[in-house]
């Protein structure tokens, strides 16, 4: 039985010309700063996202994480959603390797934070209290585009106070390519213009843009030195990468403008999933994530299961969650929806 996952963009394969790409990638030791790939790629993506330097990561976690303690010291702290990736799901990695202290405010209905919330928790400078260094914000949120408006008013806040400004911008491309649809503009454009309004920003390539692994941290040189260091110290530093990085080149070079057709995929599934008994579809997407809640009587455990034994994957752990990507066709998403109604 052929198996439909939705469980997350992360489960993407390398397309066979990634695989190509990867194989004739030329390597050295990134440690001592002589791998071609990797350096072509860290300034690729650094001109691309307009920021002095970047850094090539294992993952998004230990990029938000090196980026976190690059901005901040023992005893500072960062502001944050309640629900960003981060806080909730980064296993309190910045307070417990980084002594960094999380202060999460409450996120509106949208995902954003009012920006009030935001200027209430920015600590006096005072010895009771640890120093606010850093607002850490998210775009995309539950897979909606956060405003730009918003952004802008948030960061020119944090500056005005005195903070830096990090965005986890793991589906950075996902909300440019999105933007860019609404505003006419090209997706790269949208995507610089987001940085543009942050310090560092980290950005994945093994989502929706399909790499097998690794995400880059971007930033002033100053700072990507200093997050170069972390890495080394929490065991990120890479040998030959060029292989990895290889991959990560050709995900930005030839996935980036098809993500509009996982974002159309997943309207598609958002808009089947809304017609069935006893479901909800709180939002329609931006972009590649569907969240769907299910009646009270309803057993989500079970609503998964039995979709796992049809052949479809998705995941439950708090309300139901089904993504679009690379590996899922427009066929894929009818006949996942065919499932769905089977078992609704």
């Amino acid at each position: 039985m052929a198996v439909i996952d939705l469980r997350s963009d992360t489960v993407t394969r390398p397309t066979p010309a990634m695989r190509v790409a990867m194989a004739a990638a030329e390597v050295g030791d990134d440690v001592f700063g002589d791998d071609p790939t990797v350096n072509a790629l860290q300034d690729h993506v650094a001109a691309l996202l307009g920021k002095q330097a970047a850094l090539f990561m294992p993952s998004g976690t230990q990029s938000n994480l090196c980026a976190l303690m690059a901005h901040c010291g023992r005893g500072d702290e960062y502001l944050v959603s309640q629900h960003a990736h981060t806080y909730k799901y980064e296993a309190g990695g910045a307070a417990v390797l980084g002594s960094i202290q999380p202060q999460p405010i409450a996120h509106q209905a949208d995902g954003s934070l009012a920006v009030a919330d935001i200027a209430a928790a920015i600590k006096p400078d005072d010895a009771h209290f640890a120093r606010s260094r850093l607002l850490a914000l998210e775009n995309t949120f539950g897979g909606q585009v956060m405003a730009m408006d918003w952004q802008r008013a948030a960061t020119s806040l944090a500056r005005e106070r005195g903070l830096a400004t990090h965005l986890d911008g793991a589906r950075l491309f996902n909300a440019a390519v999105a933007q860019a649809q609404a505003t006419g503009g090209t997706a790269v454009g949208e995507a610089r213009a987001i940085a543009d309004l942050y310090d560092s920003v980290s950005v994945c390539f093994s989502k929706g843009l399909g790499a097998p692994v690794g995400s880059a941290l971007v930033g002033s040189a100053d700072l990507i030195a200093r997050a170069r260091r972390h890495r080394k110290m929490l065991g990120g530093g890479l040998r030959q990468a060029g292989v990895l990085a290889a991959a990560a080149r050709h995900a930005l070079d030839h996935h980036v403008e098809r993500l509009a057709e996982d974002h159309a995929n997943a309207r598609r599934l958002a808009a089947g999933l809304a017609e069935l008994p006893g479901i909800a579809v709180p939002a329609l997407p931006h972009t590649n994530i569907v969240f769907v809640d299910l009646a009270p009587d309803r057993d989500a455990a079970a609503f998964v299961a039995a979709a796992q034994a049809a052949g479809l994957l998705f995941t439950g752990l708090y309300r139901l969650r089904l993504v679009t990507h690379l590996d899922v066709s427009a066929d894929q998403v009818e006949q996942a929806l065919a499932i769905l109604r089977r078992i609704a």
